[in-house]
């Protein structure tokens, strides 16, 4: 039986306008960084397919004898399933509200006419195409729907084909498409400038003419559809323009466990905004519910469901077999190694684990020859992908422990022994237990003096192996991985248990007898050409906190380095690197020049998810003392990612100020998945800790200063958890029982029989 949606779905839907992001987990996303023409009717600014950029959609314009009306808004109001607009349209009221059903995007309108005169209005919904990206044989016009296929190209050059369906609801009376030389370099949507003010008739029709030939296809092609409409005295009249789009992409079965929800060629429903809430609504009210007294945790807790969705890809669709999650929007708006570490931990928390499963399936589908995998997936090919580190193995214990599932560990052990193969043979060449970083991309974090501790040159180079460092952020990865691959080949293949236990023998030993500087009291990258720490003080220098590793003999250390606001306690903690670092710049500016992606002093959210996590696990088990400097961390850090510090505007920008709090909106990019934020809620302020396939979970929720919170709707090992905080005690239910309680601070042992 489905679930209504809840109270808690129903309420993250509140307005912003300050926000024009639609998508419906499909891929379609209409999130245009920096919008241009947001204001005006329809969808001018690009959407993106996948990893392909598509502009402009399509506009609409308003005449009344032949004049275009003029189309004023007034008013803009967002909520994840509609974009609404109040427009002042000449001497009447529009209402546009926009939205993405699923496939397509759409513009319905209600316009009322507040006079006691009758009175005609042509409506035109129109679109300006590369003329070069079509033929005359793309182009077809059917029952005054137009279809036209047009080919775009990705970041890589890949060219592609994606089929439109242009439409009219009540349906068009007459079209048109044309061909024209360019007029400007970015066509504004502005009617006269088309071929269609050329030839307007007092009958308001369109001449249902394609003239697509021409001595050469530069420019551009203009294709419309004109209804007319009658207003009554004082009366509404309603109607939608729609475009669906389709890439042309071979489409793979659905895995068993997961069937498509991606029908072939799917039409533009007849009400898209209902539809468009009714899935909002639908999803919202599957995910667990969450409230508590702190507004900032309350509204990212929203905020991060509502970016997975907008983010999602759904299976069955070219090379995406299994649903996934893009990192975000733009150019981002593709699965990539980096944050699928992040995806799964945010994902394992809903009752079905198929879509957390479907993130790692998605790499291991298309891993390389060599057992490495590949940094990003594209829907329709795997042309330079590149290569990311990431905590596979971390991340994959994290969703066991909450879905033990004995056939899907069976099933990614092979692709997860090649890729720590690989790992280790080309990154580990001379068996030190340490990996080998070799540019200073692939970590996901460029600009930084401790690639510059190894070569000065470090940052002046691409993508190629041009440095050697032993980083301590991808050796704990690789640590986490060998651990992991012990766990699993106990129950998958028992003969492999010695090879990984040795492995990762030989890594910890690593980390704790190479990386670890007794004298700084610090973990640190090592020089393999010194076999030295290098002394770089980095954020990800407590990544070895977050494991089994790190003991009391470690605690001063984390005291000393990161609480110091001299080095990482900046008034928004952490910078990436410590404010000491002689090319410390809190402003984005890598030697003078400001940066997209710097690493050298900004807060990025995913260093942050990495740090809290290490720093709970050492307030549970060295340093509980240390509770109100977690508390304070967690709560700058929710704070941070809030427009003004108004907990009413959540963002996910990219990386923050660490002095001001500031996020990178030079970037544009926003609702940006490389972190996890839901997964500290139910681990640290809930402190459901579950305990794997040995059944059962320990609830140790943290005194963080939480007055009052409520969990509820998650799952462990197929039994249903409901954890309650007022004060300083909670209360836990199992599948809708008292399972026990206790202060908050203490651990509480929970069995399932």
């Amino acid at each position: 039986m489905k679930r209504s949606p809840s109270a808690a779905a129903r309420a993250s839907f509140r307005a912003r306008d300050d926000k024009w992001y639609l998508g419906a987990g499909d891929g379609l996303i209409w999130a245009p960084p920096f919008p241009q023409w947001v204001d005006a009717p329809g969808f001018w600014d690009e959407a993106h397919l996948f990893q392909y950029v598509i502009r402009p959609l399509f506009t609409l314009t308003f005449l009344t004898d032949g004049r275009a009306a003029p189309v004023r808004c007034v008013r803009r109001r967002w909520t994840p399933a509609l974009l609404t607009l109040e427009h002042a349209l000449g001497s009447w009221r529009a209402r546009e509200t926009r939205s993405a059903p699923g496939g397509a995007l759409a513009s319905e309108w209600e316009i009322h006419n507040p006079t006691a005169q009758r009175a005609s209005l042509d409506v035109v919904v129109w679109t300006a195409v590369d003329g070069g990206s079509l033929a005359a044989a793309d182009v077809h016009a059917e029952g005054h729907m137009l279809r036209f296929t047009r080919e775009v190209a990705d970041q890589r050059e890949h060219r592609a084909r994606v089929a439109h369906r242009l439409t009219l609801d009540p349906a068009a009376q007459s079209f048109g498409a044309y061909r024209s030389e360019p007029s400007a370099a970015m066509l504004p949507p502005r009617f006269e400038l088309t071929p269609f003010y050329d030839r307007w008739q007092p009958s308001g029709r369109l001449r249902d003419q394609l003239h697509l030939e021409g001595i050469d296809p530069r420019g551009v092609m203009y294709l419309g559809l004109q209804r007319r409409l009658r207003l009554p005295p004082r009366g509404t009249v309603r109607f939608s323009a729609s475009v669906a789009l389709e890439l042309e992409v071979a489409r793979p079965s659905a895995p068993s466990d997961q069937p498509s929800d991606r029908p072939a060629r799917r039409r533009t429903p007849d009400r898209p905004g209902l539809e468009a809430e009714r899935r909002w609504h639908e999803f919202l009210g599957s995910v667990p519910t969450f409230r508590c007294s702190d507004p900032y945790l309350d509204g990212h807790w929203r905020h991060r469901w509502y970016g997975l969705r907008l983010n999602a890809i759904a299976g069955g669709m070219g090379n995406y077999r299994y649903p996934a999650v893009c990192e975000g929007i733009g150019h981002f708006h593709m699965p990539i190694t980096y944050s699928a570490q992040c995806h799964m931990r945010e994902l394992r928390w809903l009752a079905d684990p198929t879509w957390a499963r479907g993130v790692l399936r998605t790499f291991l589908a298309h891993q390389n020859p060599d057992g490495s995998l590949p940094g990003r997936v594209y829907v329709d090919h795997q042309r330079g992908p590149d290569f990311y580190h990431a905590d596979w193995g971390g991340a994959l214990d994290a969703l066991e422990a909450v879905h033990p599932d004995p056939a899907f560990e069976a099933e990614v052990y092979p692709g997860l022994v090649r890729y720590a193969a690989w790992l280790l043979r080309t990154r580990d060449a001379d068996h030190t237990g340490m990996i080998d970083v070799v540019n200073q991309f692939e970590t996901g974090q460029e600009y930084m003096s401790r690639y510059q501790a190894v070569d000065p040159e470090a940052d002046r180079v691409g993508w190629e192996s041009r440095i050697r460092l032993k980083g301590v952020d991808v050796t704990v990865y690789a640590y986490r991985l060998l651990r992991s691959l012990e766990r699993l080949a106990g129950r998958v293949s028992p003969g492999d248990v010695g090879r990984w236990r040795e492995a990762g023998s030989r890594t910890g030993r690593a980390i704790l007898e190479k990386m670890w500087d007794p004298a700084a009291g610090m973990f640190f990258d090592v020089n393999p050409r010194t076999a030295r720490p290098t002394s770089v003080k980095a954020a990800v220098c407590f990544y070895p906190y977050g494991t089994d590793l790190a003991d009391a003999r470690h605690v001063a250390g984390l005291e000393q380095h990161l609480f110091e606001p001299a080095e990482f306690w900046t008034a928004y903690p952490v910078p990436s690197s410590s404010v000491d670092d002689p090319l410390f710049n809190p402003d984005a500016e890598w030697k003078g020049k400001r940066h997209n992606c710097p690493w050298n002093g900004r807060v990025w959210p995913m260093t942050n998810s990495h740090i809290i996590d290490a720093l709970a696990r050492v307030v549970r088990l060295h340093q509980g003392t240390w509770a109100g400097k977690l508390g304070h961390l967690i709560r700058q850090f929710a704070r941070m990612m809030t427009f003004d510090g108004d907990p009413e505007r959540p963002n996910s920008f990219e990386h923050y100020h660490p002095h001001t709090g500031r996020p990178s909106v030079y970037r544009g990019i926003d609702d940006y998945l490389h972190s996890w934020v839901n997964d500290l809620i139910v681990s640290h302020v809930m402190g459901v800790l579950p305990d794997g396939p040995a059944g059962g979970l320990t609830v140790w929720p943290v005194p963080l200063g939480v007055g009052r919170a409520a969990l509820e709707g998650v799952r462990v090992a197929g039994r249903g958890v409901a954890v309650a905080i007022d004060g300083g005690r909670f209360r836990v239910k199992i599948d809708g029982r008292a399972a026990g309680e206790g202060n908050v601070g203490d651990p509480l042992t929970i069995a399932f029989g």
